[in-house]
């Protein structure tokens, strides 16, 4: 079992269309792209699936004429025998890890389990831990700076050792859903997970109980059922806390109105989405922004007049030359 590691600079593109490409490319082993700078593309769509973990800037998912957005601080595991295009935003740094199944098991295997889970990685969106981001930049390194395949290895099994700790509670649900046998039951599962994922994947989209019910091959009311029974919360509570968190990100980071970022995160009423707000994180969204600095952040950026300017500047660091500018924006 080897890992295979490649680099995806600035406007390079990969294609990886097809499971016979994939083969060429790696074989049964696990191959690992190293993805950063605007346009650099990677096209999937192997038997196996992929791992998605974006450390800087924004990695931009599309399958067919749908599409999202993964962030840092999240991880994302697609689905297999899905044709995947990602590219980073702007000066974007992420890595995917790609495989056919007899590859993925063999690196689970290796990962750390004694037998590879059943049935192996679960197409799921977590959220990537400050342990997760350090060992992707340890991947990161040993691919970029070819510190050698033993390095590499340990890197990757760390990870994907992490990731099936994780996915650890998903035993408990697969025997929580309908089936008599547990390859029935494994089915549910994954049809269920699909609908899961769509719901993280785009909580800020209108998306209706009979759509997500046909996402899973059910009726409406049988599928609220089996998601309550499997997950424990009806499928519209999972599309609000997606959509809280999504919100909470934005008022942290993002420049939007508040009543904008309800907007973006799929609230219609303002009023409800600040009450809602404030019942789950136990602050208002206003709050939480003055908290983290973003109006200072703003106030500072804003456009001032010749008579507001400083009359003296003094520059304490002599201006980067071209070399340091690269450096700080490529690798």
């Amino acid at each position: 079992m080897r890992i295979i590691g490649e680099t995806l600079r600035y406007g390079a593109r990969l294609e990886l269309g097809g499971a016979d490409a994939l083969r060429q490319r790696c074989g049964d082993n696990l191959l690992v792209i190293v993805g950063g700078g605007r346009g650099a593309t990677l096209v999937t769509g192997g038997d196996g699936g992929c791992v998605w973990l974006p450390l800087r800037g924004k990695l931009r998912i599309s399958a067919g004429e749908h599409g999202f957005v993964v962030e840092p601080g999240q991880l994302f595991v697609s689905e297999a025998d899905q044709r995947l295009q990602a590219s980073g935003r702007g000066t974007a740094l992420w890595i995917a890890l790609v495989a056919q199944r007899p590859g993925w098991r063999r690196a689970l295997i290796r990962a750390g389990s004694m037998f590879a889970p059943e049935p192996g990685l679960v197409p799921a969106a977590h959220l990537a831990t400050p342990t997760f981001r350090r060992l992707a930049m340890r991947i990161v390194r040993a691919v970029i700076e070819h510190r050698g395949e033993y390095e590499l290895q340990s890197a990757v099994d760390d990870l994907l050792g992490g990731i099936i700790d994780l996915q650890a509670e998903f035993a408990g649900m697969i025997e929580r859903c309908p089936g008599r046998t547990l390859a029935q039951r494994q089915n549910v599962f994954l049809r269920l997970q699909r609908v899961r994922n769509l719901m993280a994947t785009r909580c800020e989209q209108e998306l209706d109980i009979p759509e997500l019910a046909r996402v899973a091959s059910y009726s409406p009311w049988h599928f609220i059922r089996a998601f309550h029974s499997v997950y424990g919360e009806t499928p519209h509570a999972y599309l609000v806390e997606r959509r809280l968190e999504r919100a909470r990100r934005l008022v942290r980071s993002s420049p939007l109105a508040i009543s904008e970022i309800a907007s973006a995160s799929g609230f219609e009423n303002r009023c409800a989405f600040s009450r809602l707000f404030k019942q789950r994180f136990g602050i208002s969204a206003a709050a939480l922004r003055r908290e983290h600095g973003v109006g200072i952040r703003l106030s500072r950026n804003r456009r001032c007049d010749d008579a507001e300017l400083p009359r003296r500047a003094v520059s304490a660091t002599p201006p980067a030359n071209s070399r340091q500018l690269g450096a700080a924006t490529d690798f």
